[in-house]
């Protein structure tokens, strides 16, 4: 199982992607740790913060479970905006465990480890320009 990794960097404010095996992180919750070693990143520590599903639905902290389900929300994780005070709408959401189901996992450092996170993750490559 192929899983897109998100990792923010707090001290800096950017963010890297990687594509790693995705088995390894079935059945964590948001807010839980995950050592770096269990998805390949050495000696690091994250915490899950998030993510979505392959069809792009958000996963939210407050739904057990890895189950999608259509809730009444307000602005928040998976409503953008609200249109007047107390507009609530239904909207169709993933639960706060990572499944098969999960595409996408959002993770923060939480310790550092002996190597830069460019060096983990890698630089971002920018495109060549074509003439």
């Amino acid at each position: 199982m192929e899983t897109k990794i998100v990792v923010s960097d707090p001290k800096t404010g950017k963010s890297y992607q990687k594509v790693v095996d995705g088995s390894r992180l079935i059945g964590k919750k948001i807010g839980e740790g995950v050592q770096g070693k269990s998805v390949g990143f050495g000696d690091y520590e994250f915490m899950i913060t998030g993510g979505s599903d392959d069809a792009g639905f958000p996963m939210r902290k407050d739904l057990e479970g890895n189950l999608k389900k259509r809730i009444m929300i307000g602005k928040s994780v998976g409503l953008r905006e609200a249109k007047d005070k107390g507009f609530k709408k239904r909207k169709s959401v993933r639960g706060n465990t990572v499944s098969e189901k999960t595409a996408q996992v959002n993770m923060k450092i939480m310790k550092y480890g002996s190597k830069t996170p460019e060096e983990v993750f890698g630089k971002k490559e920018e495109s060549e320009k074509k003439e």
